[in-house]
């Protein structure tokens, strides 16, 4: 029988995981490997308001058998248009600055800093450069990329359902949009209408000037029959 104590990453990092789960943060989840506690993959929801919202971001965290005292890696997945996919990131709260890292940090400390610094513009060594544009393009993809990755799958199922839920949604609202082109409709319809309009404005002067010139034909056909009629008699 082993007397091996677990090592001081492990015992932190299971106390980080009791506290995530009882106060959650903010628009991420995470979850360890069941097989490396070390070993970290987070999921952040892409608040409101920015070029993120409506995307889903996949990522991990890989912690150093030293944790806490020192800092973990930290890696983005999914595309985003604000960090590079499948390279460290240049964080305070990451390996990259040790010099700045406080062991006090927990896992929601470092989950909170990653959000935050993700809806900032700062650029930073794994950063990139996008427009919204393309943030928010990237954003629409990202459910579709992340039913792709298997270790994303087996360790946010109930995420996986939602995606799928609007993924259906986005379908079946893009097919009615096809089926029924409302928009299109309408605005036919607004066009049929103002030439209606258009045409109902110039009406009156058309029907008046009609109007005269039957006036003036027949007036010109009667004084003909007349003319003629007199020179019969006259003969």
């Amino acid at each position: 029988m082993s007397n091996r104590k677990p090592s001081s990453a492990t015992s932190r990092l299971k106390q980080d995981y009791l506290r995530l789960k009882k106060d959650p943060v903010p628009y991420v989840v995470a979850e360890p490997l069941p097989s490396n506690i070390l070993e970290w993959h987070y999921a952040v929801k892409g608040p409101e308001g920015t070029p993120y919202e409506g995307g889903l971001y996949h990522g991990k965290l890989v912690f150093p058998r030293e944790f806490p005292f020192k800092p973990p890696s930290i890696y983005m997945t999914t595309p985003n248009g604000r960090f590079k996919t499948n390279t460290r990131l240049c964080l305070s709260i990451s390996d990259f600055h040790p010099d700045t890292w406080n062991p006090a940090w927990s896992v929601s400390t470092i989950l909170t800093g990653l959000l935050s610094f993700m809806i900032e513009k700062s650029p930073t060594l794994g950063s990139i450069e996008s427009s919204e544009f393309e943030k928010r393009q990237l954003a629409a993809q990202s459910l579709e990329f992340n039913l792709k990755d298997k270790t994303f799958c087996e360790l946010f199922p109930d995420l996986v359902t939602s995606i799928k839920t609007e993924l259906e949604r986005r379908a079946e609202a893009e097919l009615a949009a096809r089926n029924n082109p409302q928009s299109a409709v309408v605005a036919d319809a607004h066009g049929g209408i103002q030439n209606e309009l258009a045409n109902n404005d110039q009406s009156p002067l058309h029907s008046a000037l009609t109007n005269i010139c039957v006036i003036i034909g027949f007036a010109a056909f009667a004084y003909t029959v007349k003319y003629v009629l007199r020179s019969i008699a006259m003969e």
